[in-house]
């Protein structure tokens, strides 16, 4: 048995149904959605139609979902306006977000001279509410940038507390839900946060696409100047037929959300049952083994494996045919530790190898056999 993709924390594979979808509009409705004739509103109308349909899934009206190009975007998008347009003048945020957040605030920082704040976290990365709570009594005008599912160790945030202390505080809060859309709810008239990033290809959709929801009457400013397209706050023509994959994927991940989760989940604990029987020493880093603090769809686990196995153990796993993670994707390549770990373990786990393994629909019990048959041999050669 290989090629075994357990990376989908990284990026998923398409849905067929999506792929249709896709396919279907690139060869019938090529027009451009600001062009004013039968083409152009033809094409208008289905991206509307789109937004419209997304926007029915959080709770929000079609004029505050805004496309972008993906997650990074969107997050730049709020994160920048903020302190460009709307007075932030501190940043609050964790350590361990992803670089889309952390890369962004401290460019501003040497932009705009304002402060870059880093909430307490425990050692296995949950938020110290105290300590937060704290940092927002501070007289400076804020923004709060905390993700709702951490991309690396699958730490769930309680985004609808931390947005109920930024209203109590008046300060802004933006969070990054790339890894939440799609395989949870999200009801953005329950939860009072300001700006939400989210991307297609985290849930069986496109690459190169996703939105920014942006609360009305926030007095955001565009980041890409040009046209007047996305209600003036993304210059650009749109890609259509990414927004109406994204749409499809969306929707068929919200329609089948109970039946495809639970059998995810089950997936994941059966992961976990089967590395704590045969690899006792594992540890699980962050809250990854904790079905109520993490996301059934990651698992992050520290492997009982000496530093001499740690460097080759990329490699034996691809050579077997297996996909996983040394860390988040988007650091590929790098041979640096990822920050996420190396902000939350100790000096002697970190030593050893840790590997994140993220699950979706297409993956069995079959191939969790054969990942953790892989695992212990190597450990015993």
């Amino acid at each position: 048995m290989t090629n075994m993709y357990f990376d989908s924390a990284a990026t998923t594979q398409l849905r067929p149904e999506v792929v249709a979808k896709m396919t279907e509009v690139l060869n019938q409705n090529f027009g451009n959605p600001s062009s004013t004739h039968s083409y152009g509103r033809s094409a208008k109308a289905i991206m509307e139609q789109c937004r419209k349909n997304i926007a029915s899934y959080f709770n929000v009206s079609a004029a505050e979902i805004i496309f972008t190009s993906g997650g990074t975007e969107a997050d730049n998008l709020a994160m920048r306006s903020a302190v460009r347009d709307l007075g932030v003048t501190e940043i609050i945020t964790s350590r361990i977000e992803h670089h889309a957040v952390l890369h962004t605030a401290l460019q501003l920082q040497s932009e705009y001279d304002i402060d870059v704040t880093y909430v307490q976290l425990d050692e296995k990365g949950t938020v110290d509410f105290t300590h937060f709570e704290e940092l927002l009594k501070s007289d400076s005008k804020k923004l709060v940038s905390l993700m709702h599912i951490n991309n690396e160790i699958g730490n769930i945030l309680d985004i609808k507390r931390v947005a109920q202390l930024c209203n109590k505080h008046d300060a802004l809060f933006h969070t990054d839900t790339v890894q939440s859309v799609g395989h949870f709810n999200i009801d953005l008239q329950e939860i009072p946060l300001d700006f939400l990033a989210a991307s297609a290809h985290k849930f069986h959709g496109p690459k190169g696409v996703g939105f920014c929801f942006v609360r009305a009457a926030s007095g955001l400013k565009p980041l890409i100047f040009g046209g007047e397209q996305e209600r003036g706050y993304r210059a650009g023509t749109e890609s259509l037929h990414n927004i109406v994959g994204l749409d499809e994927a969306l929707k068929i991940a919200y329609q089948n959300l109970e039946e495809e989760s639970t059998y995810i989940k089950d997936l994941k604990q059966y992961f976990v049952d089967s590395l704590t029987e045969k690899l006792p020493n594992c540890h699980f880093n962050g809250e990854c083994c904790n079905p109520e603090k993490s996301t059934y769809t990651l698992l992050n686990v520290c492997l009982p494996l000496p530093p001499e196995k740690a460097a080759m153990l990329q490699f034996q796993l691809d050579l077997k045919g297996i996909a996983c993670s040394k860390g988040s994707a988007c650091q590929s390549g790098s041979a640096m530790a990822s920050h996420v770990l190396t902000e939350i373990l100790q000096d002697d786990l970190l030593k050893r190898p840790s590997v994140r393994f993220s699950l979706s629909k297409y993956n069995t019990k079959e191939e969790i056999d054969y990942v953790v048959q892989t695992l212990c041999e190597f450990a015993k050669s």
